[in-house]
């Protein structure tokens, strides 16, 4: 069914405001945020004591009830059922846009799904603040936030992301960048990369150039600090990667990839296998059996 949302016509009660909060400055934060921060009736927070920092600065005393990842099942009913009854409510994020990377997004669905006025003010973004910085094309982009944790995971999704032509944005934690930079390079090749750390706070930095760069720095470089990273898309397309090998034997192309990429024949017949959508084992016999 079609609903039609006037966000400023009426009483505004019973509205949801999505409330961006600075991502380390403290005075990125709007007038108009702290002004919904004061009038609602609660606000909704991801780490209330991380929050409450916030409010105590700008003397905001609405009270603070906690919403994240482990409690969302339980909190958001709650708080949509206040919603109903006319309350209002400002939904925050630890830092940033809520919503983006964030368990914000299923407590909009449901005020969404009870017809609770959503309502979203603009304010600090990590991905886009790290994007126009990052001196690669910003015309399309394409957001993917958190990879995966575990390796396989990981590179199954960075496979998955290789032929994508427009600029990539990537959360990553300090302890996971090392890993994740290294497994780009060998998914990706020597693309252009901008790694941006701790932005907007005092010990903000870009690294720019190209990930074997990148891999070089994190290898010699102590990390910490939040990252984003931003990387060049792919200038190949899908014919491209389908046809090149097509003139090469099986076993030319499992040379190919020792001789050229420096893969063990394990990894290139591997490789070759999976290109070709054949058996391991069938190269394999091929390979060794020239």
């Amino acid at each position: 069914m079609l609903w039609q949302q006037k966000s400023f016509v009426g009483d505004n009660k019973g509205t949801l405001y999505i409330v961006p909060t600075p991502i380390g400055n403290l005075e990125d934060m709007t007038f108009r945020a702290v002004r919904i921060l004061k009038e609602v009736d609660i606000i909704a927070a991801e780490d209330t004591r991380q929050t409450k920092k916030l409010l105590n600065h700008f003397e905001i005393h609405t009270p603070v009830i906690s919403y994240h990842e482990h409690n969302k099942y339980t909190s958001g009913p709650q708080i949509v059922e206040q919603l109903k009854e006319g309350k209002s409510a400002a939904l925050v994020s630890d830092a940033g846009m809520p919503g983006i990377s964030d368990p914000g997004y299923e407590l909009i669905v449901s005020a969404l799904k009870e017809q609770c006025p959503v309502v979203p003010l603009p304010g600090a973004n990590a991905a886009l603040t790290a994007l126009i910085a990052s001196g690669l094309p910003t015309d399309h982009f394409y957001f993917f936030g958190f990879l995966e944790r575990t390796k396989k995971e990981k590179k199954e999704q960075l496979e998955l992301l290789k032929m994508v032509r427009e600029t990539m944005i990537f959360y990553e934690a300090p302890h996971r960048l090392k890993e994740t930079l290294a497994m780009m390079h060998e998914v990706f090749g020597n693309r252009r990369i901008a790694i941006c750390r701790e932005l907007t706070k005092r010990f903000e930095e870009f690294i720019r150039g190209t990930l074997r760069e990148a891999v070089e720095w994190a290898e010699t470089n102590e990390i910490r600090g939040e990252f984003c990273i931003i990387v060049e898309g792919t200038e190949e397309t899908i014919e491209e990667k389908e046809e090149w090998w097509h003139s090469l034997t099986p076993v030319e192309h499992v040379e190919y990839y020792i001789r050229e990429k420096n893969f063990t024949p394990k990894e290139a017949i591997k490789q070759t296998a999976k290109d070709r959508n054949m058996s391991k084992r069938d190269v394999y016999q091929q390979y060794h059996h020239q």
